[in-house]
């Protein structure tokens, strides 16, 4: 039998492990499930990611991408006038008043470096590049890490607690510890 040709495959196989940990976590995603997901035959799974790390790593690599085009162009829309806790403030905004599913599944990957060693350097590699990036937008590298770990904090909280973001506590708080 002739084998089918499929040069999508392997992305199918990528975005299904991404809805599979949206719709079950992390816990739930085997290459059975993605290949159902992906429609594809279960050695096609294992064929392209030999093990769950690997299809971890190229999801949360793909996410990242998605992630950090965001977080790019939020930078770049830094108005240098407006004080950086302001700025902050709209951005914590913005992602916590996004689609919550899509933030939550951000976040269960970037959480999985905890327990997975092999996708520790994709988070970690995306944490640097926030920092970094905006680094270069303030000019300071250290008090654009305290912002991206204060933000990155402060996210992760409201989807834990499910509080309802408060711009005008968060504002202040930012303003006495960028000050």
């Amino acid at each position: 039998m002739a084998r089918r040709y499929d040069p999508g495959r392997r992305q199918r196989i990528i975005d299904a492990a991404i809805s599979v940990v949206g719709e079950r976590g992390i816990a739930g995603l085997s290459h059975r499930a993605v290949a159902a997901a992906a429609d594809v035959p279960l050695g096609s799974t294992t064929y392209h990611f030999r093990t769950l790390d690997d299809l971890l790593v190229a999801a949360l690599e793909q996410v990242d991408r998605e992630w950090m085009a965001g977080f790019a162009q939020w930078v770049a829309s830094i108005d240098p006038a407006v004080p950086l806790a302001e700025e902050v403030t709209r951005y914590v905004g913005d992602v916590l008043g996004g689609d919550r599913a899509r933030v939550e599944l951000e976040y269960e990957l970037y959480l999985a470096a905890l327990r997975r060693p092999a996708v520790r350097p994709i988070a970690a590699a995306c944490l640097d590049e926030m920092a970094r990036l905006l680094g270069q937008r303030i000019g300071d590298l250290a008090t654009a890490r305290a912002v991206v770990a204060f933000a990155d904090g402060l996210v992760l909280q409201h989807l834990l607690t499910g509080t309802p973001f408060e711009p005008a506590a968060l504002r202040a708080g930012l303003a006495g510890v960028l000050d």
